[in-house]
């Protein structure tokens, strides 16, 4: 029974199916089942589920909301299949979504990219609020929790005690919690560089968005940077200046830079983005 056992866990591993060997158990979907359209039905037993109401989605622009604006749906399709393609041809697994400035709009694209992602069937999704200054993906949730990427890192806490699946199937977000003063050299300390190998490789078919701070406001961004394999730039129409791109695409010189994401496009073709 033994090397039956052993021979089913290899074989779910070599199709994505379940941990790495000698990975810690609870971190991730338990039992998956093939549907009839053979999608992944993913059920959570050690992750946190919560379901953020429609109305509070829809108010802070979350996909998902009740009367989802469809040019909006269709951009985060567009988008979502730009970024697949691109990190498919380099095997890339990692991706940071970060902005010239505050306000521009980087942790909703993110937020969004993960949700447009988790809803293609050949792979899930972990989502990171790394932007420990000013942590704020939960609160596009609807939600506060009770602990976050700093409990890991700096209070021994486990990772299976942190994720949240946000009522969304093959999407898990490790939010951030509190206001990190000395974000940086968090950023960049050996806990934490761990903690993101461990994240990136647990799972051979996830794909792990980091929502980092933006780069021209401290040098958060820049410390993390070389633990993803690209970059996304989200800059605002009508607010992030041609100085601040360039800044910030200089800042990103030693980081593949996937693209940029014109948020709050005026053009009618482009709509909300």
């Amino acid at each position: 029974m033994e090397r039956i056992k052993q021979a089913l866990e290899k074989a779910l591993h070599e199709r994505g199916e379940a941990p790495a060997p000698g990975s810690a158990p609870g971190t991730g979907p338990v039992r998956r089942t093939a549907s009839p359209a053979e999608a992944v039905s993913i059920t959570y037993t050690q992750t946190r589920t919560i379901q953020p109401p429609p109305e509070t989605l829809r108010r802070n622009r979350v996909l998902g909301g009740s009367a989802d604006d469809a040019t909006v749906v269709a951009a985060y399709r567009i988008l979502r299949t730009q970024v697949l393609q691109r990190m498919k041809e380099r095997g890339w697994k990692a991706l940071a979504v970060t902005s010239p400035s505050p306000g521009e709009g980087k942790t909703l694209t993110a937020v969004n990219l993960a949700i447009s992602l988790a809803r293609e069937v050949n792979h899930t999704v972990l989502l990171v609020d790394l932007d420990l200054r000013n942590p704020s993906v939960h609160q596009l949730f609807g939600y506060q929790p009770e602990k976050g990427v700093s409990d890991i890192v700096l209070h021994g806490a486990e990772v299976s005690e942190v994720l949240v699946n946000p009522g969304f199937e093959r999407l898990v977000v490790l939010p951030g919690r509190e206001s990190i003063s000395n974000s940086s050299e968090v950023l960049s300390s050996p806990g934490l560089i761990a903690l993101v190998d461990d994240l990136k490789h647990r799972y051979p078919s996830r794909l792990v968005i980091f929502d980092l701070p933006p780069l021209l406001s401290a040098d958060d961004a820049l410390a993390f940077a070389p633990y993803v394999d690209a970059a996304l730039l989200v800059v605002e129409e009508g607010k992030t200046t041609r100085d601040d791109i360039t800044r910030a695409v200089g800042y990103l010189r030693k980081t593949e830079l996937l693209g940029t994401v014109l948020n709050k496009s005026e053009e009618p073709t482009t709509g909300y983005y």
